[in-house]
């Protein structure tokens, strides 16, 4: 019989900072949560605890909603690092 894997437990790195509000405009503390098509990752790839992750949620669609993160990437233009062509909007 195969032996099952232990994997790592993971830590919510918000509750590791003591994050008590997950603002929409702190780009920085949400891009963490988003993969490379700004799609939002799960809970169980991110490691978040219920209640951040629930913020982090809020907060990605208060963020698409004010166009400071798009809802969609187009697949034909896919862009290695998606943040580095926000940086010049938002410095």
């Amino acid at each position: 019989m195969a032996e099952k894997r232990r994997f790592k437990k993971r830590t919510c790195k918000y509750c590791e900072q003591k994050v008590e509000y997950i603002d929409y405009k702190d780009i920085d503390l949400i891009k963490h949560t988003l993969s490379e098509r700004y799609k939002i990752m799960p809970r169980r790839l991110t490691g978040n605890c219920k209640k951040h992750q629930e913020m982090v949620e809020e907060a990605i669609k208060r963020a698409r909603h004010a166009a400071l993160v798009p809802y969609i990437v187009d697949r034909k233009r896919v862009v290695p690092n998606p943040w580095d062509e926000l940086e010049p909007i938002y410095k």
